[in-house]
C-alpha cells in the first residue's frame, strides 16, 4: 500500500523560509505526495506580493497546489482550508519556516500502517538559526497508549508540536478540523482526537526540525499571556482526571510558562512573581525541570 500524503503548509510573512519547507517536502524518499501552500497573507500586501514570486517556480512546475486565502484568517483556519483541498489518504503539517528531514513521511506512514492508527505523533529537533541543535523534545513519559492515559499526558506535557502529527484525512473531518483559536491549535485539535477515541500512535524518533528565531513569533507579549491564562482555566476542566501532583504539576507548569513569557517580553517583575509562584507550588517540580534542561544543553 501506497497512499497518498497530503502535506499542508500556511504561510504568513515568511516567504523567505517558505522555498526551504517546500523542498524539505520534495525531497522526502516517500514520493506520493501532494504539498498544499495556504497563503494566509492579505491579498493587497507585499508579503503575498513576495510569496508568489518565491514560489512562482513550484507553481509553474505544478509541484505544489497553491490556495490564496481571501483575507488572513489565522493559523487554524489556514490549515482547515488545507484539509478541505487535500485529497491524500493522510495529512501532515509543517510549517513554513521549518522542515522535514528526508525519511520523515516515510517512517511515519510505515508506523501508521502497521499500526492501523487514525493518527500518531513524534519527537521533534530544536534548532536556532544559526543551525544549532539547542533542544530535542520527546514524550518519554508517554508509557501507555490508551486514551485515558493519554488523555492525562496530553493535559500535563502537551502532545505536540502540529509539525510531528499525520492523521487519516477522514478523521481530521470527522474531528471538523482545528478549533478557531488564537493560541494552542495544535492542544485542541489532539485533545479533540483522543476524547473521540481515534487510535493513535507514538512514534519515538525525531525527523522534524523546528526553528527557533526572532522574527513574528507569538511566544511574547500580552496576547501570549492571555492565552495561557485560558488555557489553564480550560486545563482546570480536567482536574478531575488528575490526581493531587499531576494538578500541582499543572499548575507549576502554568507559572513557568508565564515566567518565561515574562523573561522574554522584559517584564521583570511579572517575571519574577510568577517564577516565585511556579517555586512555591512544587520546589521538586522547579529542580526537576532545571536539571532537565540541562542535562539537554550538555546533549546537544
Amino acid at each position: 500500500m501506497n497512499p497518498k500524503v497530503s502535506v499542508i503548509i500556511p504561510t504568513y510573512k515568511r516567504s523567505d523560509f517558505l522555498p526551504r519547507a517546500i523542498e524539505s517536502i520534495l525531497n522526502q524518499t516517500y514520493k506520493n505526495i501532494e504539498i498544499i501552500v495556504v497563503d494566509d497573507n492579505n491579498p493587497d500586501s507585499d508579503f503575498r506580493e513576495k510569496t508568489e514570486e518565491m514560489i512562482s517556480k513550484y507553481i509553474q512546475e505544478n509541484k505544489i497546489i497553491y490556495h490564496k486565502n481571501e483575507c488572513n484568517l489565522g493559523g487554524a483556519l489556514a490549515r482547515n482550508q488545507g484539509i478541505d483541498k487535500a485529497s491524500g489518504f493522510f495529512v501532515t503539517f509543517l510549517d513554513d519556516d521549518d522542515v522535514y528531514e528526508e525519511q520523515k513521511i516515510e517512517f511515519q506512514v510505515q508506523y501508521m500502517l502497521e499500526n492501523g492508527l487514525d493518527a500518531s505523533f513524534t519527537n521533534v529537533k530544536i534548532y536556532n538559526m544559526e543551525g544549532k541543535l539547542i533542544d530535542y523534545r520527546e514524550h518519554n513519559y508517554v508509557t501507555d497508549l490508551s486514551n485515558k492515559e493519554l488523555l492525562k499526558q496530553h493535559i500535563l506535557h502537551h502532545l505536540t508540536p502540529t509539525d510531528t502529527y499525520m492523521f487519516k484525512r477522514t478523521s481530521l473531518i470527522e474531528l471538523g478540523g482545528f478549533d478557531n483559536v488564537s493560541m494552542g491549535q495544535e492542544f485542541r485539535l489532539m485533545l479533540k482526537a483522543i476524547e473521540s477515541d481515534l487510535q493513535i500512535g507514538y512514534l519515538r524518533r525525531a525527523d522534524v526540525i523546528q526553528y527557533i528565531h526572532n522574527g513574528d513569533r507569538i511566544s511574547i507579549g500580552n496576547n501570549k499571556i492571555i492565552a495561557e491564562n485560558e488555557l489553564y482555566e480550560f486545563k482546570k476542566n480536567y482536574f478531575s482526571i488528575l490526581n493531587r501532583k499531576q494538578q500541582n504539576y499543572v499548575k507549576f507548569r502554568h507559572y513557568a510558562v508565564l515566567a518565561v513569557v515574562g523573561l522574554r517580553s522584559k517584564k521583570y517583575v511579572f517575571f519574577v512573581k510568577n517564577l516565585f509562584a511556579a517555586i512555591l507550588v512544587s520546589p521538586n517540580y522547579f529542580l526537576t525541570e532545571f536539571v532537565k534542561k540541562m542535562q539537554i544543553k550538555k546533549k546537544v
